[in-house]
Formats: C-alpha cells, structure tokens, sequence
C-alpha cells in the first residue's frame, strides 16, 4: 500500500508545481484527504446464472461472495461498485429459452450497479434487449451505439457515482466489431462507433467539465497483449496507451484470466475470465487534496492496494482411495437462499423443456472455443453435413464462431443440441458457378485460426490453402470444382450477411432461407442418424490443408 508520507510528498510536490506554473501562492490549507473503495467485476456470464453439475458457479453462491466482500469493504469505511463487463445473454439453453430474464433477476438481487453492452446482447433483436433493459435495475451504458435515424444515444454513455465526495464517472464502450458478429436484422437500425475515438470525446468531458476525480471505463472490446488485436478492433490496451485520463479499464469480451491488472499508461486493465467463475475484487484508495491549484479544483492520486479473481466454488478433480472426485479449490461458498428460490423456479421451468433425448453418440465431439476457432473439428463436421443435408446442397459450411461448445457420449437432448448452437440462426443455401465457389471459399478458409471466422467443412470437401491466403486445391466428393458448373452451398444466415467478416452472398439472386434455425437442423440429423459415430465425422489428415 503507498504510504500516508509518500502521498503527502507527492501531493506537496504537485502543489509547489501548480503554484509556479501559475505565479500564484499555494493554498496554505491543504489537507490531504482519502477514500477507499473496491470494485467487483464479471464478464462473459453466457446465461449461467445456475451452478452446474459440479456445483460450481451461480449467481446464488455470487451474491453470497460479493454480500461478504461489501460488507468487510463497508465496515471499515469503504465503497463498494459491482460492475458487470457485458455479454449476460448466450450460452445456456435455460437462460437462451428465457431470453436471460433469470440472469437480470439474479444481478438485481446481487446488487450490479452498471453493465456494458456485449456483442452477444445483440444476439435477440433490438426489442428483446430494450425489455431486458426494462428489467434491470441497474443501467446499461454505452458511449458509442446509436440510432441511424437521429443519432442518438441507444443507451446513456455513462454514470457518475459519489464516494463520499469523490466524483467516480462510469463509461460504457462495446466493440465496434459487434455489427459483423451478429445477425445484421437485429442492428439494421443501429451503428457503432470506434471505441478508442469514442473514448478521447468523453473522458476530457468526464475529467473537466463533469469534474470526476476517477474515470471508470467500463467495456466490452477486449484485452489484447502489447496491443496485438490481429483482426479484431483495437481492445483494452490500445484504449489505456492512447487515451489519458483513464484510471481503471473493467473489460471483457476476449475471456482473459487476468490475475493480475494490467498497467498501461497508469491505467489498471482488469478481466475476471468468463462465466462468472470467478469473482474480481480491487481495493483502491484515492489520495487527493481540495482546491488543489488555487481554483477550487481537486488533485488526487489513485492507488491499487489489493487484487485478486475469488473463484465460485470451482473444482478439481482428484482421486481420493482411488476414485476420481470433484473437489473444492476453496472453502466452499453457500448459496443464497433467496436467490435460489428465485432462480430455481426458472431453472425448473426451462429443464422440463430441455431433457428429451433426441439421440445418441458413442464418443464425446468436442467443441470448445479453443479447439473451433483453430482447427479443423468433428462437431464443425457434422454441423456443415446437417445443413447440407437439409439443403440437398453440394457442401456445407460453418463458422467456428457459431460453436459454442461439443456433445457428450451417451444420450443427446434438446439441451445439448442447444448449447452447442444457441443463436437461432437460420440455415440457407445458395447457387454459384465453381469460379464464384472458389473465390467464397478462398476467402473463408484464408481467415486466421483463433477467429470466430474460422470456417468448417462438411467432409465431402478436400481443399490446400497455400502461402496463406491462396486456394490451390478445392475438391467435393473427390472431384474437382468445376469453373463452369453450378454448386449449391449450405450456410446460416449469419455467416451469409457477412458475420464474422465472411464475404456477403445473401445478396445473391439464388440465395434461399429455408426457415430452419440451425439447431433444429442439427436435431432432426441427429434423430435421424443415431446413433452416431464419431468416426464418421473426423477431419482426416489431409482433407482440410492451409499452409
């Protein structure tokens, strides 16, 4: 923790400075005061407000842990902000059917103050957000989303809390990235601007003329190393390095462990992973003096004393006299009564709709982020040959971005089929000639692993993409494409309208929306195939090459 004495000196010196600069005397009254103060963060929740199997997780158990740090925060003096970094809606069937009314309940109960607007709350057309807006008790913000029609604001740009005196602005910022990751119906009538430009508008505003002594931004773009954001938009640290004035970042989007700030430009950088596994806590103090330069302005000092990520009854799994059991990393957490009760009539309600058995698989098809945005996979397979099945089309295609998780061995139910596609897209197809297949595809394939962009085939498709970027082999049922012929592609209609930066063909004449949602796709393939091998749907080496 920085010293009472150092602050003092440092204040001093400042002071002195001030009062050169503007050949004045000094106020000889200055006091050095201080306010302590913690903000609790989450991000990247994805629906689960209920613990899972293992009994991790939950917003039962995270109301409990953040009621415990807000009271040891507040009998000692201090101010506690709970902040959430965006991205509530998408992930888990009980929460997706329910439109993530559980998860806003249960943040009400916890006590959030503000969220950020994630790229997954544009997951529901606009209408469904404004009613969840409706039912939260806290605002959304967000500094840089707007109406075409006026140029307004969608949501307020930012909030200002007082802290015992002390003037704590929040500013909400969501990736630009947003209107290419989500279904182009659901933002027809909004834009995004640039976060960063966004940012350099608003915190001198914040700083002089709303007088805020801290600047909280709040947001959803990113925590990218050393500013490397490949072809994202700019995240987290562009924001610190090129924007003064910012004190603290609590982001999200890009699901970092951070277990330790960031600091860029004297800007904490903070991300508390996904899920609400884990539970941020930082304890500041702010050091400042009143009438600072003689005119009434304050001049103050932010200082981190404490970080750490409090996990949410996480577990391991250990053997214990020979057999494997999950066990607590930490002393566990209770769940909150009445949070449960609250959650729990959702929670039910959702399961009956979700537990009928649809199939059957012999080996589990994983599918996590990591593995469907790097690298050729059995479930991008056997997504791609349903909807190409479905659409009696030549081949199929799927964005990694649209897998959200694998299938396990054994019974597959509606629930499984729906968390591994979740968004409600609608499965399409159109016609090209073989030159207009191999310009599409060339561009698909040439998207760089660790994208949401990156493409899966049905297993019908062989394919070299060479040097990067150039497409020297494309063959379907083990015949070349033909620059003459016709071919009919399945795709979703995110894919089509250019998410996730795939070329647009949903202006193509031929284009046909044959008004399935992919997960229903995907259960009728797999009701009518099962049981299924994995076998049958392994990329195998030297099918899918890029070099």
């Amino acid at each position: 923790m920085l010293s009472s004495r150092l602050v003092s000196l440092f204040l001093a010196g400042a002071l002195l400075l001030a009062g050169c600069a503007h050949d004045q005397k000094v106020p000889t009254s200055a006091k050095l005061k201080s306010v302590e103060f913690t903000v609790v963060h989450t991000n990247d929740n994805h629906g689960k407000f209920w613990r899972n199997r293992h009994g991790e997780m939950g917003m039962a158990a995270r109301k409990t842990l953040i009621d415990r740090i807000r009271r040891d925060v507040e009998s000692k003096g201090g101010k506690v902000l709970v902040l959430s970094a965006g991205d509530v809606n998408t992930g888990v069937p009980e929460s997706d059917i329910q439109q993530a009314k559980p998860d806003f309940i249960g943040m009400n109960m916890i006590g959030y103050d503000a969220m950020a607007l994630g790229n997954h709350e544009f997951d529901n057309p606009l209408p469904v957000l404004l009613e969840q807006e409706h039912w939260a008790h806290f605002p959304f913000l967000a500094a840089n989303i707007f109406y075409k029609n006026n140029h307004e604001l969608l949501f307020k740009p930012y909030i200002m809390k007082d802290l015992e005196g002390v003037r704590v602005a929040i500013l909400g910022l969501t990736t630009e990235d947003t209107e290419a990751l989500v279904m182009q119906d659901n933002v027809k009538d909004i834009y995004f601007t640039d976060a960063v430009s966004t940012a350099k508008e608003w915190v001198p505003k914040l700083k002089d003329k709303e007088k805020a002594d801290v600047v909280i931004a709040l947001t959803h773009i990113g925590h990218y190393l050393n500013a490397v954001h490949g072809n994202n938009a700019p995240g987290d640290v562009t924001l610190a390095k090129d924007v003064n004035g910012i004190d603290i970042i609590v982001g999200g989007h890009s699901q970092n462990k951070m277990e330790k700030p960031d600091i860029k430009n004297s800007t904490y950088i903070l991300q508390a992973w996904e899920w609400g596994k884990y539970v941020g806590r930082a304890d500041f103090v702010y050091y400042y003096v009143d009438n600072f330069d003689g005119k009434g302005n304050r001049g103050g000092v932010l200082k981190m004393v404490n970080y750490r990520l409090i996990p949410v009854n996480l577990k391991k799994q250990v053997l214990v006299n020979g057999k494997s059991e999950w066990v607590s990393i930490e002393p566990e957490i209770p769940e909150n009564p009445e949070v449960l009760k609250v959650l729990q009539v959702y929670q039910d309600k959702a399961s009956k709709m979700l537990l009928r058995t649809v199939g059957e698989l012999d080996k589990p098809m994983p599918g996590e982020r990591d593995i469907v945005r790097s690298r050729p996979a059995a479930i991008g397979v056997l997504i791609a040959r349903a909807q190409m099945e479905k659409a009696k089309a030549d081949l199929g295609v799927v964005n990694g971005g649209g897998i959200r998780t694998g299938l396990p061995a054994g019974n597959i139910t509606e629930k499984d089929v729906l968390s591994v596609q979740p968004f409600g897209n609608m499965v399409c197809y159109v016609e090209m000639t073989g030159t207009e297949l191999k310009h599409f595809i060339e561009d698909i394939a040439s998207i760089e692993p660790t994208n949401g962009g990156f493409a899966h085939f049905s297993n019908n498709v062989r394919l070299t993409i060479s040097g990067g970027d150039k497409l020297t082999r494309l063959e379907i049922n083990g015949k070349p494409v033909q620059k003459d012929k016709t071919y009919r592609l399945a795709i979703n209609e995110f894919s089509a309208s250019g998410g996730d930066k795939w070329p647009e063909i949903d202006n193509n004449p031929t284009f046909i929306n044959t008004g399935y949602t992919d997960a229903v796709v995907l259960k009728d393939y797999i009701q009518k195939h099962s049981p299924l091998q994995r076998i049958v749907f392994e990329p195998q080496p030297g099918d899918i090459i890029r070099k």
